[in-house]
């Protein structure tokens, strides 16, 4: 199993550690609940250097990029980041990721940690021929995500003089001075649904980085979070999670990912997403919440009110906001607007529910 740079902190942080993605990762310190009201109210730190880094750079980046992502890569510039999904042939998105645009002609890929071989399979099929270079260089890098209300000043007081971090505008990046260690490429980007910035460092600047962090974050209150609260963090904000709400079955119409999917451009199956766009679909991933007791989880079937299996639960978890059960699922378009009954299969019992707007918070 790999390890981050940051092991050896988290082990002596108390971590429960447990493997994710290929990875022995913390899935939390004080407590799952806690680290969420953390991140909502202060600022959390989270370790999530199981993620990807793929780097595309020459001639025809932009429009190799352009080719195997659904976003529109034109809309970028050096500073500007994107979110956006790889689509497969089948309807289907093999992962999705963010685009940072670097240089004029080079580019940096974040990819989901547990996809890194299988997406850099994808890209490398779909480069031949074309005058680009990849390098996968998921391996030298750390990434640290400081996520909260109190994220902006924290990081501002590492930065100093370096960068005005504290402005940093949503989904842009920009080069900072970090305890000593220069040039550090930090965006103002994040999975929490909270201010917050995600700093890419050479692994053996990780520490360094970590330890400033927490020193000039004392104040605010900054503790280490979990990928346990991470992911309560996400679904309260409806963010969808590889593996769990989107796969290599589900299109980004259907997972309401239609926002980062462009028909101004051709890429790859394009013409099938936009006839289904044009066509209509037959299901849809929702949100709700439990009106009855109990939890819904990951699997677990979602039946009508005569007992038949419509669609199946994504995510599920008991929300340390709302102190609510919520989750997120696949259900028929019929039963896809907010008020609509459905109902979960939850062991031997089918337990109430109602489709809401997202998100959640």
């Amino acid at each position: 199993m790999k390890t981050t740079a940051l092991n050896k902190i988290h082990k002596q942080l108390g971590a429960k550690m447990m493997p994710f993605a290929g990875f022995e990762m913390p899935i939390q310190y004080e407590g799952v609940n806690a680290e969420h009201e953390t991140v909502r109210k202060a600022v959390g730190v989270f370790d999530v250097s199981h993620m990807g880094n793929f780097f595309v750079s020459g001639k025809d980046a932009l429009a190799f990029l352009q080719y195997i992502t659904c976003n529109d890569v034109a809309k970028l510039k050096p500073g500007k980041v994107q979110y956006s999904c790889f689509p497969n042939e089948k309807n289907g998105i093999v992962d999705d990721l963010l685009v940072y645009q670097l240089d004029d002609d080079r580019y940096m890929l974040v990819v989901n940690g547990a996809n890194i071989e299988k997406d850099w399979a994808w890209v490398n099929m779909h480069a031949i021929g074309r005058n680009v270079k990849l390098e996968n260089l998921s391996g030298e890098y750390s990434i640290l995500a400081v996520q909260g209300p109190q994220a902006p000043a924290v990081m501002q007081k590492l930065a100093g003089d370096s960068a005005d971090l504290e402005h940093l505008k949503f989904y842009t990046w920009t080069k900072a001075d970090l305890s000593g260690h220069k040039d550090i490429l930090v965006s103002a980007t994040g999975y929490t649904g909270e201010k917050g910035y995600e700093i890419y460092v050479k692994n053996e600047w990780a520490e360094d980085i970590w330890n400033a962090l927490f020193e000039v974050g004392e104040e605010y209150g900054i503790k280490p979070a979990g990928l346990g609260a991470r992911d309560t963090l996400r679904l309260e904000k409806g963010y969808c999670l590889y593996g769990n709400d989107i796969d290599d079955t589900t299109s980004p119409i259907e997972a309401g990912l239609g926002w980062i999917t462009k028909f101004t451009k051709d890429f790859i199956n394009s013409e099938n997403l936009k006839k289904q766009k044009e066509q209509g679909l037959s299901r849809k991933l929702v949100g709700f919440k439990m009106k009855g007791k109990g939890i819904a989880r990951h699997g677990y079937d979602i039946v009508d009110e005569n007992s038949n299996k419509i669609g199946y639960v994504t995510s599920g978890t008991m929300s340390p906001t709302l102190k609510e059960a919520i989750g997120m699922g696949y259900v028929p378009v019929e039963k896809a607007k907010p008020g609509s009954e459905i109902f979960i299969q939850i062991r031997k019992k089918q337990v109430p529910a109602e489709v809401v707007k997202m998100p959640f918070i």
